[in-house]
């Protein structure tokens, strides 16, 4: 660990290139088991330490990232941070299940992105999005186990934040902490909008479809605020699958800036045990097409 006092954020960095490649069918192990054991989240006497990221490409245009395994990452695996034109097919991403912040891959303040046929089974989200970002695509990914498909958070310390036209197209998670995911904390600003999930499947996800605009992911509590992220323009459509959560579909959103435009069509959820799965939906305007289940009624 004392290597990267200089730069505790990275491992392998990719700058200003453009036009490049990189690929190979190696692996980059990030032997990540003695930063994981030195996490706050892990052991809760230490205090916050930066860790680095495996790999991160920032400030990079028209690249392509292919056919290259990813292991046990200091923390996320693979970032794109402030790209434009990036491809990234054929990842597999794997760390164990209980390691802290180990996202498959991160996307911030990158624009034009298309990720496909990975499989990634990580601690964290498999794909997390960020402030910044916009055309994002993600096509028959494979996740899980991990906090599964996220966007965000957005608006942490009261800052604005901005995601638009995400689609994620063909993908299963199993066994993972979360389904499909928005979230956001109370007091920020800006918007999430023009997203669509669709064509996904579930097998034994807890909260498999999920906006969370109450989001703190600290010790002490998070205040009730005025401002949010606003939420619009989302499509969910035919998801199917089984919950491990007796609430399947949870679209909590904020008290002063409801949710708008939310779309279901063709959303079956049922229980991963013999019982009833449930649907809640709080200051949200709900759309449904076709059959949805469970239920809940626009409020």
């Amino acid at each position: 660990m004392k290597d990267y006092e200089n730069d505790r954020r990275h491992w392998i960095k990719f700058e200003s290139l453009q036009n490049f490649r990189v690929k190979g069918g190696g692996t980059i192990d990030g032997s990540g088991q003695i930063w994981w054991q030195n996490s706050c989240k892990v052991n809760t006497r230490l205090t916050y330490r930066i860790c680095g990221q495996a790999v991160t490409f920032y400030e990079c245009n028209n690249i392509i990232v292919s056919n290259l395994k990813f292991r046990n990452s200091q923390k996320m695996h693979v970032s794109f941070d402030k790209c434009v034109d990036v491809k990234v097919v054929r990842l597999f991403v794997a760390a164990p299940e209980n390691s802290p912040n180990t996202d498959g891959i991160h996307v911030t303040a990158t624009q034009n992105i298309q990720i496909s046929r990975c499989v990634i089974k990580t601690g964290d989200d498999c794909i997390s999005i960020v402030s910044g970002s916009r055309n994002v695509k993600a096509t028959d990914i494979t996740c899980g186990p991990g906090h599964g498909i996220s966007i965000g958070s957005l608006g942490a310390g009261n800052s604005g934040a901005q995601v638009s036209d995400v689609v994620v197209n063909r993908a299963i998670l199993t066994g993972t902490s979360n389904g499909v995911r928005i979230k956001t904390w109370q007091g920020g600003s800006g918007y999430a909008r023009n997203i669509q999930f669709q064509n996904i499947a579930m097998n034994n996800v807890t909260n498999p479809i999920i906006i969370d605009q109450n989001y703190c992911d600290r010790d002490e509590p998070c205040h009730e605020q005025a401002s949010a992220v606003r939420v619009s323009n989302v499509m969910y459509k035919n998801i199917k699958g089984t919950s491990a959560s007796k609430v399947a579909i949870n679209l909590e959103c904020s008290k002063s800036v409801r949710c708008h435009e939310i779309v279901m069509q063709d959303v079956s959820l049922a229980s991963q045990r013999p019982e009833y799965v449930e649907a809640s939906c709080v200051s949200v305007d709900l759309t449904r097409r076709g059959i949805v289940t469970p239920l809940c009624s626009p409020n």
